[in-house]
């Protein structure tokens, strides 16, 4: 299992079209991925799961993955968390 603490730096947080594009890039890797925030934990290849989380431009979640290509994922997920 790896972990990796990351702030969201998308614009407009994680609104609809962004999560979807999340679930896009999760959904890529077979590991399991799940995001946490404010004790809720969320699997991150889920749409409505991730809506639920209501995330915003600034806020920290914790990523982590468990599977075969999970250091993989992680990368991705924040280099689209990060940077888009």
């Amino acid at each position: 299992m790896a972990s990796k603490k990351i702030t969201i730096n998308l614009p407009t947080g994680l609104e609809a079209r962004p999560v979807a594009l999340l679930v896009q890039v999760a959904s890529k890797y077979e590991s399991s991925i799940y995001i946490e925030c404010e004790n809720k934990k969320v699997n991150a290849k889920s749409i409505m799961g991730m809506m639920s989380l209501g995330l915003v431009t600034g806020e920290d979640v914790l990523v982590s993955a468990v599977g075969t290509d999970e250091a993989e994922a992680l990368d991705s997920i924040e280099k689209y968390l990060s940077c888009n």
